[in-house]
């Protein structure tokens, strides 16, 4: 046998990894939703035969990565070594074995290499609808939150199950929309497959074992040595949260072992009794990154570098919700984590993580139908309409928090262009939210504010998933909090953070997406920092004052160099 050197190895992962990034944006070129074109909502990853993750694509969000990373082995496990055919395609959306929730579509793909089966691709997308109550909180079990496709064949030795495209189609709102994800899921994963097919001929392989054993070996040694360089300590992190209509603790004791890391979710509250419970699968995959971001940002994800990492929380406590718990959007749950986490860390090394932000994404779906006060126009439509939107994330040890940015999720905020294109939606109104940042040595990352409406003729319901509305980011090593969520109608009437609610012809829905927090003190700032601020906009008069004692000279400097056109 012919022994492979390791920068030619080394040279291997690398273009898995650029593989695998092919088979990303082979997915943003061709979904029909623009969760999946616009936002990024993806992932996409290569395996090895026993369905290990090898690499992973730097698009896409790691909710995603980190829950299709134990996937792939549910895949085998349910489908069987034996029934693994040259030409297959798998499927599903189970919230358990998938990740996390019914609007996330996960499809595998066995790869073969001259009639012999090397390893797996798979790639995750969230789609726009799957029918039942819509893409919201309100329902009380998973049975009402959509069609569930068990972990099945969506095409068997390329052969298409047409009955199981015929069934989704008769399911859902947008079956175009769906159908259309779902190929294109299938065909990023045989882009994948050509690609892989290439490098094995290129390097004369037979088979992945001794790259995929390469990687998996030079990946969690080096997660160990950073391990093993923390202190030995363990703290607690607490963050409470809005909740659906009572307020959530997410409660996490960190533990560092020589070789581990344990993160344990005892006293975290329990199951909500609506839709945003979060699988454990899920809030593992984000636990999993808050402290892999912290400590080996720069070691790929892997299952090896994964691995150290254990994840623990009660049954049925919110960050462990088991079947049949409603789901849908456990992504407010799941992007706080993070931020519990971040909370205990913090105590165990100081300078290291950054302040609470906006958490889970500012998202909205609207049902949009012709209006029912009176006749409609003939050329009245129904559309679904899912839009991505962020708040500020929060203020990091040495730097400023990013303005309209999702973390942790990593998802792209939507273009208005884009959303309206996608049914008769308006955005009257999309621009950062000055003043939403928390002060700080380092300050908060601003929140946005959004006005939306529907087209003449056409009324619609809002699915909010909304929170911080009244716990606002906490302000980390003396800094401030972050600006809160606010929602209402342009008439004044009160909306809540959560829920379908119905909007009337002619009004609008007025928003305004939390900023982050701020870390350390706000007198410590430098006050070029602050002049630069006032001249972008990124706060006011009154808030330079307040909040760093800016004087009357130096905001009459600010203000002088914007009448001149001059960049502080």
């Amino acid at each position: 046998m012919k022994t492979v050197s390791n920068v030619a190895y080394q040279v291997m992962w690398n273009r898995l990894i650029s593989v695998v990034e092919e088979q990303a944006q082979a997915l943003v070129r061709t979904a029909f939703s623009t969760s999946v074109r616009e936002a990024g909502d993806l992932s996409a990853g290569v395996y090895n035969a026993e369905g290990l993750m090898l690499a992973q694509a730097v698009t896409g969000t790691p909710g995603h990565v980190n829950a299709m990373a134990d996937a792939v082995a549910h895949f085998i496990r349910r489908i069987g070594r034996e029934n693994i055919h040259e030409g297959d395609v798998y499927i599903t959306n189970d919230p358990w074995e998938g990740t996390g929730h019914l609007h996330d579509f996960t499809v595998v793909t066995p790869s073969f290499h001259n009639g012999n089966m090397v390893g797996f691709f798979a790639c995750t997308a969230h789609v726009v609808d799957v029918g039942g109550r819509g893409f919201g909180a309100d329902a009380a079990s998973v049975y009402e939150e959509g069609i569930y496709v068990p972990i099945m064949k969506f095409a068997d030795r390329g052969t298409v199950d047409q009955t199981l495209v015929k069934m989704l189609r008769g399911n859902v709102r947008e079956p175009d929309q769906l159908i259309g994800d779902i190929y294109a899921l299938a065909t990023c994963n045989e882009i994948g497959q050509r690609r892989l097919a290439e490098m094995m001929d290129e390097f004369h392989l037979t088979d992945i074992k001794g790259i995929a054993d390469f990687i998996l070996e030079n990946s969690r040694r080096a997660t160990l040595e950073r391990i093993a360089a923390l202190p030995r300590k363990s703290a607690t992190g607490v963050l409470t949260v809005d909740g659906f209509d009572k307020p959530i603790t997410i409660k996490v004791k960190v533990t560092i072992f020589e070789d581990r890391i344990l993160s344990d979710f005892e006293g975290t509250s329990g199951l909500d009794k609506k839709g945003i419970n979060c699988p454990l699968v899920y809030a593992k995959a984000y636990a999993c990154y808050a402290l892999k971001v912290a400590i080996a940002p720069e070691i790929p994800n892997n299952a090896a570098s994964l691995a150290p990492f254990e994840i623990t929380a009660p049954v049925n406590s919110i960050v462990n919700a088991v079947h049949p718990a409603p789901v849908a959007l456990r992504h407010i749950v799941g992007h706080f984590v993070p931020d519990a986490v971040f909370n205990a860390f913090d105590q165990i090394v100081s300078g290291l993580v950054p302040a609470e932000g906006a958490g889970c994404l500012c998202n909205f779906q609207v049902s949009l139908r012709p209006r029912t006060d009176t006749p409609a126009p003939t050329d009245a439509v129904r559309s679904e309409v899912l839009t991505f939107n962020s708040g500020g994330s929060g203020a990091r040890p040495n730097f400023d928090g990013l303005n309209a940015t999702a973390f942790p999720s990593g998802v792209m905020t939507m273009p208005v262009e884009a959303t309206e294109h996608a049914g008769p939606v308006i955005i009257w109104r999309k621009e950062l939210r000055p003043d939403s940042g928390g002060a700080g040595q380092q300050r908060g990352g601003l929140g946005q504010y959004m006005e939306v409406g529907a087209r003449e003729g056409h009324e619609f319901d809002m699915q909010a998933m909304f929170d911080r509305v009244d716990h606002p980011a906490n302000g980390r090593r003396g800094g401030g909090s972050g600006a809160p969520t606010t929602i209402i109608q342009d008439d004044g009437t009160a909306m809540r953070g959560k829920g379908k609610q119905f909007v009337a012809h002619g009004r609008r829905v007025v928003m305004a997406f939390p900023g982050g927090a701020g870390y350390g003190h706000a007198a410590d700032r430098a006050k070029s920092s602050v002049m630069r601020d006032l001249a972008r906009g990124y706060i006011s008069v009154e808030t330079a004052k307040r909040d760093y004692a800016l004087s009357d000279t130096d905001i009459a400097t600010v203000q002088d160099a914007i009448k001149m056109g001059v960049d502080l």
